[in-house]
């Protein structure tokens, strides 16, 4: 006979014994966890029965007293045009509208900076979410009692979201609040707002040249206007006058009003020659800010999601109840093994 070696046979051995007990291992789980089947399986259905009444309640309770309301987030999108926005033209704004310090505390390069990034960073300013919050008295609304100030604009942080897109070029404002009404109508001053900024800075030349245009245009017609009653007054005291002497001053002065008419009339045909023009071009350029969508009042939720809410307390029950059932059977070994037992005796062991 060939002479196996010892060593090797108990390895064999050894070998043999290390798979009988990882079997045994993974039969001895399956029974801890058939033998406490009742429990993990009550625990389960109770959480999601659980769940489910919490959500159906949450859905039946008016918002102010739901502890799980729906909220509704109603988005305005807006355009802005990054191409006008070099570095020195930015720059120069800001130093105008007093922001280019605030800018740099920030974090904020003016020397780099786009028209978009200065959109989201003028959202999370004081001024702005301060007016926000003075427009629709949020600190009333919301009853807040304790630093009044800090904690509107903290809660309006929150809820106000301002993000822009860089592959489409369109910046968003969205406004999360369990009325809908209140929210569209925050998201609409809030883009507004926003709107009246950039046309406060002068950042659009044709809008501002625009906007010149139409008082000149006005002030002219006014001018016009003006001219004409004074003529007329002229020509009718004239018409009634008995003194030549007077009568001749008169008449000098109202040819004096009507050559002063006329290059007011002439001067009034340019500008408005120039608006039509101007209209032209700006209904073919591409201005730097502009609305595209206002937000509506939202039929649908953003959130929560109920239904997410049932299915991830399920199966945190379930593992819950099968941690409880490898406990609850190391315990009940513990209390089977006498040697355990003492060692967690406070008397001494003889």
């Amino acid at each position: 006979m060939e002479n196996i070696p010892v060593e090797k046979i108990s390895s064999t051995q050894n070998a043999g014994v290390n798979n009988q007990d990882d079997e045994i291992s993974l039969i001895d789980l399956f029974a801890v966890l058939l033998k406490r089947k009742k429990m993990i399986i009550t625990v389960t259905v109770i959480a999601m029965a659980g769940a489910i009444v919490f959500s159906i309640v949450s859905i039946k309770l008016p918002p102010e007293k739901s502890p799980l309301p729906n909220e509704y987030t109603p988005e305005a999108l807006m355009l802005i045009n990054n191409s006008d926005s070099s570095g020195s033209s930015l720059s120069s704004m800001l130093s105008s509208s007093g922001l280019s310090s605030i800018a740099g505390l920030a974090g904020v390069s003016t020397s780099t900076s786009s028209y978009s990034s200065l959109a989201v960073y003028l959202t999370s300013t004081n001024t702005f979410l301060d007016a926000v919050v003075d427009k629709f008295d949020l600190i009333k609304k919301y009853k807040i009692e304790k630093s009044p100030r800090a904690t509107s604009r903290n809660m309006l942080k929150h809820n106000l979201k301002a993000e822009y897109d860089t592959e489409s070029g369109v910046f968003s404002i969205s406004y999360t609040d369990t009325d809908p009404v209140f929210a569209q109508s925050v998201v609409n001053y809030a883009a507004d707002y926003m709107e009246n900024l950039f046309t406060q800075f002068g950042v659009d030349k044709n809008l501002r040249q625009k906007k010149n245009l139409e008082e000149n245009i006005e002030t002219s017609y006014n001018e016009i206007i003006s001219l004409e009653k004074q003529i007329r007054q002229k020509e009718n005291t004239v018409s009634y006058g008995y003194n030549p002497a007077a009568a001749s001053s008169i008449v000098l002065d109202t040819s004096m009003l009507k050559l002063e008419l006329e290059a007011q009339k002439q001067v009034y045909t340019q500008l408005k020659t120039q608006l039509e023009v101007l209209k032209v071009t700006m209904a073919s350029e591409r201005p730097v800010f502009q609305i595209l969508e206002r937000a509506e009042v939202p039929d649908q939720k953003a959130k929560p999601s109920r239904g997410k809410l049932c299915i991830i307390v399920t199966f945190a029950a379930f593992f819950l109840s099968v941690c409880m059932a490898f406990a609850l059977n190391a315990v009940e070994n513990i209390r089977k093994d006498p040697q355990s037992m003492a060692k967690l005796s406070f008397k001494k062991v003889r």
